[in-house]
């Protein structure tokens, strides 16, 4: 039997001998065990597992017949789509017959006024959404069901079609009950609309499905709904057949109530319902009734059981029908219509009151903060009385301070009311609550739960959670993709203050756009999501912050991994005047795959027994391991994919430190980095190109030049599409080769997928051209 004593200051001596302290208490200094395997033993029972786990009970809140009252008449819903299907337009429709705007204003602002939801000078001049925007509305919907009148309150976010803004869709869906997904019924389903299924999935996020431009030569619904069904994997059907077609397109033919509609009086504000089906669309109408029944069928066992007893549904259990199987997320109806011509807008609306979910249909969860993070999730319910739960989804910075929007999950929110930041844990109180409608502000007194709304100077970041104090609740936070393209930066002249306030405020309000200082070139390089992105802020800069600038050329987000394990026994050792340094430390790294659970492809490991690194030198050997991380030895760049495990090393009394500790690990990392063979990574993009037929083989061509591989491509009517995969550095000036090889007639999208080795040939200018940079001494 060894005893170990530890040894203790004199100061504390009277520990030994004070009567207070019981031999068997925690608090006792002697420690007994056999043998030499003390510290694995403690270590054991470090890690035996702990007693079983009991999640705590929480109160219960019931919603009350107010609450379910107005909850069952509230929609929240997003319009998202691919670049130019019509969202804006879309928007804009909905916004004039619902009577929140006066008059019809068209995207580009030829008339000078331009899009309510494109507030923005930027967005008028480009005809783009830069910026998701959120407007509210009241809509007297027509009950499918019993062709009743009933008013509905929506909120409405509209948001940005190009992938460069893509965290505006994320976070405005990651708050919403239901979307609009818009199509365009000549291109039908394209690379943006991929995306943004995705995201409608990632949030299980209900959507109806419109295919706009129907007036256009060449619509054809038809195609567009085999495409949503093969390309996305959703079961879908259309409700409505069209009436004529292209610019012949009179109305609509509602396949659920079975009446024909029509749009008249000035921009189609009144709506005229006839019973009277239309001869030349009879038959079309009766198939498509048909094949609707049969696409229910497929994901509704009510709709099923009728269908195989040859009985007919009543108009009351089809529409229960479509909206169980929407709102289950297994089906999306299909309405078809024309924004530009204001041709079928009024149907779709009272498709979003009668088939997307109320915020009371929706099931939202927390985690607790104080509970383990593999804890159940707690359910949230929409009553008003509960403890407040809020979710911060988006940051701007607007006349009177930061503007947050925040979307109430459970209580209510009041103005001059004291709100905790869950994430922080400080109180602030609310100044100011306000309704958005696109850039104009409503102030309100209180917002009770399933409502969007704004409040004015309460500092936050984006995904913040905020409670009552009375819970300790957080909301799971949005996902961010990582940037791809990145720019040097520097202000025309002298440097303002305006500069960095601008980088910062940007940098608050969208998490895809990174800034960082380069050590060596002492350069501010800022990275984001695609060309675009950054050339719409370094344009906001000029603009808002009169700062203008002037960039480098744009730097691909080169990623660089190791692709075999190697050993390492690596000792620090330097002696000057007073104490020196010593450290050592024996591990070894090796290839990591992306785990979800940590959400990180790097890791750190410690597996040291017996004490040979104490545990407080543990943090300082990690940290340097992080450090090294950060610049590879082949290019420079980060290094990503790579587990450090410490295994065992050795200390002096005197002359170990932190310091020592993280240099020694940031030498044995780069000594055990040469025989991992490692590899420079680029960012790989899905391209998909869209032009006409005739150029079908100048593209293709074209892609091959830069090193791309064709994954499909398509050809209708006049035009084909092609998607491919290119690496991100050979996609520089493709913009100005398409047009000029397509006559101006091409367009194409990109979007990241992953990053993958580059050539060997490609690897070595790479480590070239870095090594060039580097001091004398260094190469």
């Amino acid at each position: 039997m060894q005893t170990f004593v530890r040894r203790l200051p004199s100061s504390w001596k009277w520990a030994l001998n004070d009567p207070r302290i019981s031999r068997t208490s925690p608090q006792w200094l002697l420690t007994s065990c056999s043998g030499r395997r003390a510290a694995s033993a403690a270590v054991a029972l470090a890690k035996a597992p702990p007693a079983e786990y009991e999640p705590p009970t929480y109160p219960t809140y019931q919603l009350t017949e107010k609450d379910t009252q107005r909850l069952s008449f509230q929609r929240n819903i997003g319009v998202s789509a691919h670049i130019d299907s019509g969202k804006t337009t879309l928007t804009e429709r909905v916004l004039f017959y619902t009577g929140r705007i006066r008059e019809i204003h068209e995207v580009r602002g030829r008339d000078a006024v331009g899009a309510k939801m494109d507030s923005m000078e930027l967005e008028r001049e480009k005809g783009i959404t830069i910026q998701s925007a959120a407007t509210f509305c009241d809509w007297e919907a027509t009950c499918p069901a019993t062709n009743d009148k009933q008013k509905y309150a929506i909120n409405i976010i509209d948001t940005p079609g190009h992938v460069d803004f893509t965290i505006e869709v994320e976070r405005a869906l990651r708050v919403l009950d239901g979307a609009i997904l818009v199509l365009c019924a000549v291109s039908g389903v394209q690379s943006q609309t991929t995306t943004v299924d995705r995201q409608m999935r990632r949030y299980n996020v209900p959507r109806i499905s419109f295919i706009n431009k129907m007036d256009r030569p060449g619509a054809n619904p038809w195609r567009v709904i085999n495409q949503i069904r093969s390309k996305l994997k959703i079961a879908a059907a259309a409700v409505q057949v069209p009436i004529g077609a292209e610019d012949e397109l009179k109305g609509m033919v509602d396949l659920v109530r079975w009446k024909a509609i029509y749009n008249e009086g000035e921009k189609g504000i009144d709506i005229v319902e006839s019973d009277e089906i239309p001869e030349s669309v009879l038959d079309l109408a009766k198939a498509k009734r048909t094949e609707l029944l049969e696409q229910l069928a497929d994901v509704d066992d009510e709709i099923g059981e009728l269908l195989i007893m040859d009985e007919i549904p009543t108009t009351a259990q089809l529409v229960a029908a479509i909206r169980r199987a929407t709102v289950g997320l297994k089906f999306s109806p299909v309405f078809l219509g024309s924004a530009i011509k204001n041709t079928a807008v009024q149907p779709m609306l009272d498709g979003v009151c009668a088939y997307l979910a109320s915020p009371a249909e929706a099931s939202v969860t927390a985690h607790d903060t104080t509970q383990p993070l593999s804890a159940p999730p707690v359910p949230l319910v929409p009553a008003a009385d509960a403890p407040l739960v809020g979710l911060a989804f988006k940051l701007e910075e607007g006349r009177f301070g930061q503007l947050t929007y925040m979307r109430v999950y459970q209580g209510t929110l009041k103005k001059s009311g004291i709100i905790y930041n869950a994430r922080t844990g400080k109180k602030v109180k609310v100044p100011r609550l306000v309704r958005m409608h696109s850039n104009e502000m409503e102030d309100i007194e209180s917002i009770g739960p399933g409502e969007i709304c704004a409040i004015f100077g309460v500092e936050c970041s984006s995904g913040d959670t905020f409670t009552d104090g009375s819970t300790s609740f957080s909301m799971t936070s949005m996902f961010v993709p990582e940037p791809v393209i990145s720019l040097a930066i520097q202000p025309q002249g002298k440097e303002t203050p305006n500069f960095s306030r601008a980088l910062n405020r940007f940098q608050k309000e969208d998490p895809t756009f990174r800034v960082h200082l380069d050590k060596e070139s002492k350069e501010t390089i800022i990275s984001g999501m695609g060309e675009l992105h950054l050339e719409i802020y370094v344009e906001r800069m000029r603009r808002e912050y009169n700062v203008a600038c002037t960039t480098g050329k744009p730097r691909v987000a080169f990623r660089e991994t190791i692709t075999q394990r190697a050993d390492f026994n690596y000792t620090h050792k330097k002696q000057t005047g007073g104490a020196g340094q010593f450290a050592r430390v024996i591990g070894y790294i090796e290839p990591m795959e992306f785990s979800e659970e940590l959400g990180r492809d790097v890791n750190f490991e410690n597996i040291v027994m017996g004490g040979n690194v104490p545990t407080n030198f543990i943090p300082a050997v990690e940290k340097g391991f992080y450090e090294a991380l950060e610049k590879g030895s082949l290019s420079g760049n980060p290094i990503t994919g790579c587990c450090f495990v410490l295994k065992d090393g050795a200390f002096h009394a005197v002359d170990s430190s932190e310091l020592a500790f993280r240099n020694a690990t940031i030498g044995a990392f780069r000594e055990a980095y040469k025989s991992t063979k490692p590899v420079i990574l680029e960012p790989i993009m899905t391209v998909e190109v869209v032009a006409p037929s005739e150029f079908q083989s100048a593209v293709i061509g074209g892609l091959n030049q830069r090193r791309g591989t064709i994954i499909d491509s398509e050809v209708r009517d006049e035009e084909f599409v092609c998607i491919a995969e290119v690496a991100l550095n050979d996609m520089f000036g493709y913009s100005s080769q398409l047009r000029g090889g397509t006559q101006g007639k091409g367009e194409f999208s990109m979007e990241y997928k992953n990053h993958m080795p580059v050539l060997p040939n490609v690897q070595k200018e790479l480590e070239e051209a870095y090594r060039k940079t580097l001091p004398q001494a260094k190469k």
